[in-house]
């Protein structure tokens, strides 16, 4: 097992490597395998990088987010802008119309509510507006909507992870029950505890996904 002073370099080295994230922004601490980011990233979309880039080294067990953004000045948009541009990116992006998701913008946070058909959708909506300018944060509040039989939700799951991770769909159990996906087992990393959570959201009436998997 690595030492918490090990996971603390090779997180850094993996902030310094991805170039979506100014490591000079990211200040790192360890303890007990929990890794806590703090800091003032100039985007929303370089703290989710940041937070992403912590997850994919091997052996961390959880990653506590302590950064706030700040917009550097030439990216500081006006809410009524960021507002106009969120609404077309969600017609350009996923066909959303503004009878679907209502969009609010209070200080560059984006807040989205509403209701799709699929899951997918709405995590297309959320990551297209992490990455734009002058967006300092995101609350995903669209409900999924859309029926389907809990046999099949789990057998495209299950499907889907032996797909993405043949070795860890083995050892995790997917259970549904009124739209709503349980995973329960064990995995090797955070990386393919992601890719469980993101073949259990792309089943058709999935409507949440509780996730109880634990990294060994």
């Amino acid at each position: 097992m690595k030492s918490d002073f090990e996971l603390k370099r090779q997180v850094e080295d993996e902030l310094a490597w991805d170039p979506a994230v100014d490591s000079t922004d990211i200040g790192v601490e360890v303890r007990d395998r929990v890794v806590t980011l703090s800091g003032h990233p100039t985007s929303y979309a370089e703290k989710v990088a940041a937070e992403k880039a912590a997850q994919r080294v091997a052996g961390v067990k959880a990653v506590v987010v302590e950064m706030s953004v700040r917009i550097a000045h030439t990216d500081v948009r006006t809410d009524e802008e960021i507002a106009n541009a969120v609404r077309t990116m969600l017609r350009w992006t996923v066909g959303l119309s503004e009878e679907a998701v209502k969009v609010q913008v209070e200080k560059g946070w984006v807040t989205l509510r509403g209701e799709v058909d699929r899951a997918y959708q709405s995590h297309v909506a959320m990551r297209t507006i992490s990455h734009m300018r002058g967006v300092t944060g995101v609350s995903n509040l669209i409900r999924i909507g859309g029926e389907a039989a809990a046999q099949d939700i789990g057998e495209q799951i299950g499907k889907a992870l032996q797909r993405h991770a043949e070795r860890e769909a083995k050892h995790i159990e997917v259970k549904v029950h009124e739209g709503t996906v349980t995973l329960t087992g064990k995995v090797d990393s955070l990386a393919e505890r992601s890719a469980a959570r993101g073949a259990a959201w792309s089943a058709p009436g999935v409507h949440a996904v509780v996730d109880n998997l634990t990294v060994a």
